[in-house]
């Protein structure tokens, strides 16, 4: 989501969320911005498999893109949508306990251990909306760069909320990738792995797939993927018109 008609349109609908008396917790990535970093500062990003490999280099350059620029710039754009928000990191009030993921060795790259959600309710209990962005703390004290979708559904679940809502770059999970008419309204969290080993869920959309099928399954209320490119998505899925994805036991 590059576009910052789209960015302020997702932070006016979160607004609009608050000031209807919703609690409303951002949990943010930043690929692309971390990339654009990256090659400002003479760095090539190196995927592995697809996925971001992340060396010392790339860690502090993910510290100063994911918990600097673009946690900042979706405070600010909620402060100008009228509401309070407060950017944080998992690091801050050991938000998000990992430790260093094994398979497939990308570096610098946390699996999530723990939740400690003491920090975000105090935030949401004093009108704040927080906004986390998914560098995690490992038990070696060690920074590290988790997954922002599979971070995401983490702490859904340990705040046992009621909604969680992924924003993608597509319609949802499609039936075939090239065709945006075939996607898939409904998946039972139980076919997940299955439409993984069949390459239906790929790529970037297997930790998503994960991540909101696992919130299911620890007692979130409704996990949805919504088409990022939309504006004001979230608004239509709140009036029940939007499209998307939903995940369901």
């Amino acid at each position: 989501m590059q576009s910052e008609e789209l960015k302020s349109g997702v932070m006016e609908d979160v607004a609009e969320l608050a000031s209807a008396g919703a609690n409303v917790v951002i949990v943010h990535g930043g690929g692309p911005e971390l990339s654009s970093l990256q090659r400002k500062l003479g760095m090539e990003p190196r995927f592995v498999e697809g996925l971001r490999y992340t060396d010392e280099g790339t860690m502090e350059a993910a510290l100063m893109a994911l918990c600097g620029k673009v946690n900042k710039d979706l405070a600010r754009l909620l402060e100008n949508a009228g509401r309070k928000a407060v950017g944080i990191s998992g690091i801050d009030g050991g938000v998000l306990l990992c430790k260093r993921q094994e398979e497939p060795d990308i570096g610098l790259v946390g699996e999530v251990q723990s939740v400690d959600t003491g920090l975000l309710c105090v935030l949401l209990a004093a009108g704040y909306i927080p906004v986390v962005s998914t560098i995690g703390l490992g038990g070696d004290g060690m920074a590290y760069n988790i997954n922002a979708d599979t971070a995401a559904g983490c702490i859904a679940a340990a705040l046992q909320a009621d909604h969680f809502i992924a924003i993608s770059d597509i319609p949802g999970v499609l039936m075939d990738k090239d065709d945006p008419a075939s996607l898939i309204h409904e998946i039972h969290i139980g076919e997940v792995e299955g439409m993984i080993e069949k390459g239906v869920i790929s790529g970037g959309m297997i930790p998503k797939a994960r991540g909101l099928a696992d919130a299911v399954k620890s007692g979130v209320g409704s996990s949805v993927i919504l088409d990022g490119r939309v504006l004001h998505m979230i608004g239509e899925w709140m009036s029940g018109a939007a499209n998307g994805t939903k995940f369901i036991k």
